[in-house]
């Protein structure tokens, strides 16, 4: 299938982020501490100037918000969603559970997801109408409709586990499920839009973690929501996917989420 602009300049993109990415895993790299005490290298702020400079050159009026340098024309019709590192922590660790995120939003809407797993050599891609893929191949989510079959995995849940309700209603959940997991960060979303699990439930995110991941899920045929069953938007910091709308259903009802 022949690509658009966009994407091909998301995969310019993630070619272009991956060759610091690599170098640097390689090499090893010194960390700094952010004024949040979140984790940044070299690697983060070299990947991201990597991947700002392929988009700029091609798309010079578009927005960008990105994970290390910040918003620009954010009052743009098209505003690109860049972490170039999403889980620096693993990645100076030498733990494989890292990722580079792209995405793209045409007027307050996704429209364009890319996640590339480098030490997974998983990269998924979607555009809004177009499917999904994995490394060229299409993908769709797996047909499950009820809890009692449902494969889960949790992400991120500080905020869930300080709310009494929410983590009982969670520990219902688990108790249900088929079986559970914690495959975290970018790697569930992979797995959920190629049909290897059937639900997520994360309530710590921010919408450069997830904004291409959404995407993806979603033109594999899922459904990706907040907790509380609402849209996504740049203020997201949680996360309800499914790959089918009853499974979506039954979990929002369960959880009750209102955070």
């Amino acid at each position: 299938m022949q690509q658009s602009p966009f994407m091909e300049a998301a995969q310019a993109a993630a070619d272009a982020a991956e060759k610091v990415i690599r170098h640097y895993y390689e090499t090893g790299v010194d960390v700094e501490t952010k004024p949040d005490d979140t984790p940044v290298t070299r690697a983060d702020v070299e990947s991201e100037q990597a991947i700002h400079a392929v988009i700029r050159e091609r798309f010079p009026e578009h927005g960008f918000y990105g994970e290390e340098t910040g918003q620009s024309d954010m009052d743009s019709d098209y505003v690109w969603l860049i972490d170039p590192i999403d889980g620096t922590k693993s990645f100076v660790r030498r733990y494989p559970f890292f990722s580079t995120q792209i995405a793209l939003m045409h007027r307050g809407e996704l429209v364009l997801g890319l996640s590339n797993g480098i030490q997974f050599g998983e990269r998924a891609w979607a555009e809004k109408g177009q499917g999904a893929f994995l490394n060229g191949d299409p993908i769709s989510v797996a047909k499950t409709t009820d809890l009692a079959r449902a494969s889960l995995s949790t992400g991120n849940l500080k905020s869930m586990a300080q709310n009494a309700d929410a983590w009982k209603a969670l520990g219902g959940i688990t108790a249900e499920v088929n079986r559970t997991r914690g495959y975290g960060d970018f790697y569930h979303y992979h797995l959920l839009a190629r049909g290897s699990i059937d639900l997520i439930v994360e309530s710590d995110v921010n919408i450069l973690d997830i904004a291409a991941l959404a995407v993806i899920v979603r033109e594999a045929g899922g459904v990706f929501t907040n907790l509380s069953g609402g849209e996504l938007d740049l203020n997201t910091s949680s996360v309800l996917a499914a790959g089918t709308p009853e499974l979506h259903r039954t979990a929002l009802q369960r959880l009750g989420w209102a955070g």
